[in-house]
């Protein structure tokens, strides 16, 4: 019946009739935490460290055999000697979950151990790893706490104790290994909190590498967004303007309907191939366009497909003529045709007059329309000003645009001039 409910997905049901459990990695683990009850297994908490807690028991078992023989002088291990041992290793079992109950755990059993007068030993291994994985788990001063506690009680049963414990005849201990001692445990501490500082880091590193590469792709899906804006938007208003064209001259002029219908499949052809040269850079990201991007050199074709809007665009330029870095090449044409666009979307105006100056160290662009607005929704998105002025502050330049004083409309963009021969 369970492997029938698994196969559904529904999971085994408890047997007192509980919520059914979760397929989680490592086979059914019972109910989520929202769902469970007293007792279910609380499957959230770190696993049990079962392996090492068995490996270092063994150690310390047989490492105090080796310890005994070779001090004849302390207490032999019997079976309380071992029970402690046993009990301060397996303490480590859940030093993932309760690290403070742990580390104090593990530092009574060795202060009852080196109490009896039984041999030192790797018994001290037991209070290093739990004090390392008290201090891991931000348990600080637990951690200090219980080696100061730890090195307190040996300091009383060295030097006053030792008098009524065993073994007997037993001596006061030498302060050179009171000092073995404590620097034993400050190179503990030291150690515990070197790991947690550069876990610190590794989670801080591992932090900014993630949020590096969302807003890498932020970015880039901003760019992506900006360039079929820009490509629609100035295409679809073409193919508007001219649809409206042979709308209206279809039975009245055939021939210059014919020649609107003849730019709408230009325009769309163009458009198509720009927005298919933009998806391909997602398809394969890191190959080299299979068509170089537009840029300033294209200034003509733009000039045609406006005049093929009704619009007419007077061109002058200024400065040496010289090649552009493809970035800012890209973002000078992006603009220019932006501009354009809203010329045709939203100014009463057939004419519009495009400067491109280069300057010394910078690129200045400047439209004119002669307006005025024509008020009329035009279908727009709204985000073209937007999408320029993210273009220019993308190279470190800047872009204003407003009506002019004559009633006219301008947009005036900054770029930083980056020639190909200064990279």
């Amino acid at each position: 019946m369970d492997e029938q409910r698994a196969r559904r997905g529904g999971g085994p049901r408890r047997a007192w009739g509980g919520p059914p459990a979760v397929r989680r990695p490592g086979g059914w683990q019972g109910p989520p935490w929202w769902n469970r009850r007293d007792g279910d297994e609380e499957d959230t908490l770190p696993r049990w460290p079962w392996r090492t807690t068995l490996l270092l028991t063994v150690f310390v078992l047989i490492g105090s055999n080796f310890a005994a023989h070779a001090q004849s002088d302390r207490e032999p291990l019997n079976l309380l000697a071992r029970a402690l041992l046993v009990a301060g290793s397996g303490l480590l079992l859940w030093r993932h979950r309760h690290p403070r109950l742990v580390v104090f755990g593990t530092a009574a059993c060795v202060m009852v151990y080196l109490g009896a007068g039984y041999p030192y030993g790797p018994v001290f291994l037991t209070v290093a790893v739990a004090c390392f994985s008290a201090v891991l788990a931000g348990h600080r001063k637990a951690a200090w706490g219980a080696l100061g506690m730890l090195w307190a009680a040996h300091l009383l049963v060295g030097h006053w104790l030792y008098r009524w414990l065993p073994p007997n005849d037993d001596s006061a201990a030498s302060w050179g290994g009171e000092i073995a001692v404590a620097t034993w445990m400050v190179v503990i501490v030291a150690l515990s909190e070197l790991a947690r500082v550069r876990r610190e880091q590794w989670a801080r590193d591992r932090a900014e590498r993630a949020q590096a590469s969302k807003r890498r792709a932020d970015e880039e899906r901003l760019r992506i967004a900006r360039e079929l804006h820009d490509v629609l938007a100035h295409s679809i208003s073409v193919i508007n303007v001219q649809a409206g064209v042979g709308l209206a001259l279809l039975d009245s002029d055939p021939e210059q309907a014919r020649t609107a219908l003849t730019t709408i499949k230009a325009a769309s052809k163009e458009a198509l191939g720009e927005v298919r040269q933009v998806l391909d850079t997602l398809r394969t990201p890191g190959d080299a366009p299979r068509a170089p991007a537009p840029g300033l050199d294209r200034l003509p074709e733009l000039v045609e497909q406006a005049a093929g809007a009704g619009l007419t665009v007077v061109v002058e330029t200024r400065g040496a003529q010289r090649a552009l870095t493809p970035g800012t090449d890209l973002a000078a044409f992006r603009i220019v045709q932006e501009a354009l666009t809203n010329v045709v979307r939203h100014s009463g105006s057939r004419r519009a007059r495009v400067l491109v100056d280069r300057m010394a160290g910078a690129l200045r662009l400047r439209i004119d329309d002669d307006g005025p607005a024509t008020g009329a929704d035009a279908g727009g998105s709204g985000n073209g000003l937007a999408g320029m002025r993210e273009r220019a502050a993308a190279l470190g330049g800047t872009i204003e645009a407003g009506p002019r004083d004559d009633g006219g409309f301008r947009v005036l963009a900054l770029l930083p001039l980056k020639l190909k021969e200064d990279r």
